[in-house]
């Protein structure tokens, strides 16, 4: 029997603009297990991308419980959620979010960097992590010159250099041709089954959601269906 590795219960999400509250989540409840992957699928302005920093710790929730392996972390200060991002989480998002002047090797071993891990062990880590994303001959070359499924493959490279529990990608494919989007979701999917990784993926792509083995549908901040 699979375990939880988050649990979210009656989020709820307030955004003050002036006089106006905007209910961005409301009521949310969630369960993630270990090793499975899940789909957020809605429209734009629907809230799944705001659930998915919520879980994440990137955004807190107004109200609500969250527990990542158990233990309640909505009362936790930001030192101790940046800790827990940086170890449990890894992030792909549609804006490849890379230090262009950086080499790909110094992208991707920059969470180990801050992490304080000594240089020869993240380098080995990272070049580790090249090899498995199929870039290892860029690794001297500056991100810039990279093409955008290689910025994304870099992207992924730097998500999984920490082991991470848990990959949140945030529409990956977004700004790809769909023959590079169809490699980025192989990779995603077959490092999500080798490695046992949680794969929350963020989407409006109704094929790519039927890729995971559940799919939840939300709409004005509320969960409306969900499917296997």
């Amino acid at each position: 029997m699979s375990e939880p590795v988050i649990e979210a219960k009656n989020l709820r999400k307030v955004y003050r603009s002036g006089n106006e509250d905007f209910v961005a989540l409301n009521d949310v409840s969630l369960t993630i297990q270990r090793g499975e992957s899940l789909a957020i699928i809605g429209k734009s302005g629907s809230g799944k991308s705001t659930l998915m920093h919520t879980l994440a710790t990137l955004d807190r929730p107004t109200s609500g419980s969250l527990k990542i392996n158990n233990k309640e972390v909505t009362a936790y200060k930001n030192s101790q959620l940046e800790r827990l991002r940086n170890k449990s989480f890894g992030f792909v998002f549609q804006q490849f979010f890379i230090n262009p002047r950086s080499s790909c090797l110094e992208n991707v071993v920059l969470p180990l960097m801050i992490m304080g891990i000594n240089p020869s062990e993240r380098n080995k880590r990272g070049l580790e992590l090249l090899k498995t994303v199929g870039l290892e001959d860029k690794a001297k070359q500056k991100a810039n010159d990279l093409s955008g499924g290689q910025k994304q493959r870099l992207c992924i490279a730097r998500a999984l250099v920490t082991n991470p529990e848990v990959i949140f990608a945030d529409e990956p494919t977004g700004n790809l041709d769909s023959e590079t989007g169809e490699m980025i979701i192989e990779l995603l999917f077959k490092l999500q089954k080798e490695q046992g990784i949680t794969l929350v993926i963020v989407t409006h792509d109704n094929d790519l959601a039927k890729l995971c083995q559940r799919q939840i549908v939300i709409k004005d901040g509320e969960i409306v269906k969900e499917k296997r």
